[in-house]
């Protein structure tokens, strides 16, 4: 499920920049990066799914999107092939490399323009993913978008890895989930390998290695079944915890200045 796809790229990358309890802290980032690169891994663990017209990234940003999602469909052959496959994460990973290689060196400091432009799809992605905006809703999603797309260019991590390792979180993961369900993945497309009909009658292979050469490890059952659910409450609420650390952190740092500076104009008037 979508949401749930998003709540898990969050979850994952939380578990990763983070250094608190519960966390691994392989690419340990400060709570800014921990916020704008969990927004934005909620969105990378959706960018698999931008290989249909109808699917809900597809609407994300209309007629934007739209454009995209059909380029990519013929690109990828369709749902749930080229884009959930080793190539077609090598391929996003490759995408990010470049958008975060893109940026700008003011006197305000480096704006990191090509992540902004990217982050200004994947945030809202994942926006569109988790109900945040109506169906229908146009404008608010392009507002949401460019606000987006302006804060990431100006506080992005400076490690401009940040993009790239996101990218990687999230189809890594997205893949995974796509995995451990009945429908299995394509990870070798192109190269297709169908198992033969003898071998389909097997009652556990079968399962495993699906009739059009998908592969299957379904712990989950279907998409969105109830082991779906179970799993993904407290994986939702892991990388909600993790979030809102980070920024009541940010908050704090931020309102501490704030509170200076409004001191500092108080005595100096009166």
């Amino acid at each position: 499920m979508g949401g749930h796809h998003a709540a898990s790229g969050a979850a994952a990358w939380v578990a990763v920049a983070s250094t608190g309890p519960y966390t691994l802290g392989w690419y340990p980032l400060d709570p800014t990066g921990i916020l704008i690169g969990g927004m934005a891994t909620a969105g990378t663990a959706l960018v698999c799914d931008w290989d249909h017209r109808s699917s809900t990234v597809a609407h994300s940003l209309p007629p934007l999107s739209n454009v995209i999602a059909r380029g990519i469909e013929n690109a990828s052959g369709g749902h749930r092939q080229g884009t959930h496959s080793i190539l077609g994460a090598a391929f996003f990973v490759f995408l990010a490399g470049l958008a975060s290689q893109v940026h700008m060196d003011t006197g305000w400091g480096r704006l990191s323009i090509g992540a902004g432009l990217l982050c200004m799809f994947l945030i809202n992605i994942a926006a569109k993913a988790l109900k945040l905006f109506p169906k229908s809703g146009f404008i608010s999603n392009w507002i949401f978008a460019l606000v987006m797309a302006g804060l990431v260019t100006v506080y992005a991590p400076e490690q401009w890895t940040w993009l790239p390792t996101s990218m990687l979180i999230g189809v890594v993961v997205h893949i995974v989930g796509d995995l451990i369900t009945t429908g299995g993945v394509p990870l070798l497309w192109p190269l297709v390998l169908r198992p033969p009909k003898v071998l389909r009658r097997l009652p556990l292979l079968r399962n495993v290695w699906r009739p059009n050469g998908a592969l299957s490890v379904p712990l989950l059952g279907r998409a969105g079944s109830k082991r779906e659910w179970l799993v993904l409450i407290p994986v939702s609420a892991y990388a909600m915890v993790g979030m809102s650390v980070s920024g009541w952190a940010i908050a704090q740092h931020h309102w501490g200045r704030v509170a200076a500076a409004a001191g500092a104009w108080i005595r100096l008037w009166f």
